[in-house]
């Protein structure tokens, strides 16, 4: 296993990353999320992607798909065990989203290339990092305050925000192709009273098949 080149190749994805908003970009009419998990032992990689419409954030489709894990897990190397899946579920898609929320690290990366960031590069798409830890940078502590900066030395990687009173934080960044702020700002625009913002928590319900989604799979066949 060549990690080293691995690492390399993560530098240099980084160095394509776009850390501005789209001129063009506008109020997206689909927002998606998208989460990854692993089945049988690891062995079988899963990607489940929501759309949802904004701004209602009613769900309107889902995409699963399943994938040989091609590579086993090594901290700060995750994306490249999770992109495949991701790409394969992306390529099924009706509906092309405006924005990804993924559930994942951003730029909040050692490398500055975390899943969003390396997923958002290949589908060219705007992508935001929702991720439930912290995988590197520093924040002070949240106590009173329920937003602060993270970052690492100078240089900014994002957001912490306890979304939900007595909730860990969520540590937002941006991905590919919008900026810091506004990586905040779609998140916070994207929650209904929930620990994560509903793309996410779509995605997530999706791939675990929990009773939410269940829910909505029995109007959705009735209809």
């Amino acid at each position: 296993m060549d990690t080293q080149g691995l690492r390399q190749e993560q530098r240099q994805r980084a160095a394509e990353i776009i850390l501005h908003d789209d001129p063009d970009f506008r109020v997206p009419q689909w927002i998606a999320g998208a989460d990854v998990g692993f089945e049988q032992q690891g062995t079988v990689t899963r990607a489940a992607i929501a759309i949802l419409r904004y701004p209602s954030l009613e769900l309107v489709e889902y995409q699963i798909a399943r994938v040989a894990t091609s590579l086993p897990y090594i901290p700060g190397l995750l994306s490249f065990r999770e992109y495949p899946a991701l790409m394969a579920a992306w390529a099924q898609l009706q509906h092309r989203p405006d924005l990804v929320l993924v559930d994942g690290q951003g730029v909040a990366h050692p490398r500055r290339l975390g899943v969003a960031s390396h997923f958002g590069l290949l589908a060219d798409v705007p992508t935001i990092g929702v991720a439930k830890s912290r995988l590197c940078g520093q924040f002070s502590p949240l106590e009173n305050n329920t937003l602060q900066p993270l970052i690492d030395g100078d240089e900014p990687l994002g957001w912490v925000w306890r979304s939900k009173p007595r909730c860990n934080p969520l540590f937002i960044s941006p991905g590919h192709r919008i900026s810091m702020d506004s990586a905040l700002v779609w998140v916070q625009n994207c929650m209904r009273g929930y620990r994560l913002p509903e793309p996410t928590r779509w995605a997530d319900a999706i791939a675990s098949n929990r009773p939410a989604f269940q829910r909505w799979l029995a109007i959705a066949t009735k209809g």
